[in-house]
């Protein structure tokens, strides 16, 4: 069971349910991934309304990594899954940045 106040989310992936949460740890890899400074700047970088395929793979390895869970993100087939995966990266970044952000959908704006 997750827990949303520690800013966790479930997520079916690879068919099997999945905890994500992102860390300090991961948050800091994501800035150098993306290239930015500080958290503002990365929360202003995920928010922008455009996300890569590889943007995708990084924040839910981060989110899995955070949780202690293990999944090859990039292997995972796309057909029919890929709003599964944009949900799960929209509730992942409204669990940690705020409940404000889950209105933008960073994939479907």
């Amino acid at each position: 069971m997750v827990n949303r106040r520690r800013g966790e989310i479930a997520a079916e992936l690879g068919g099997r349910t999945c905890t994500l949460v992102l860390t300090l740890g991961a948050l800091a890899e994501l800035e150098d991934a993306f290239g930015v400074r500080d958290l503002a700047a990365l929360g202003e970088r995920l928010s922008a309304g455009r996300l890569s395929a590889r943007d995708v793979i990084r924040i839910l390895d981060a989110g899995l990594k955070g949780a202690g869970e293990s999944v090859d993100v990039a292997a995972l087939p796309v057909a029919a899954a890929l709003p599964v995966y944009a949900r799960a990266v929209a509730e992942l970044l409204a669990a940690t940045f705020g409940e404000a952000e889950a209105a933008a959908d960073p994939l479907y704006p």
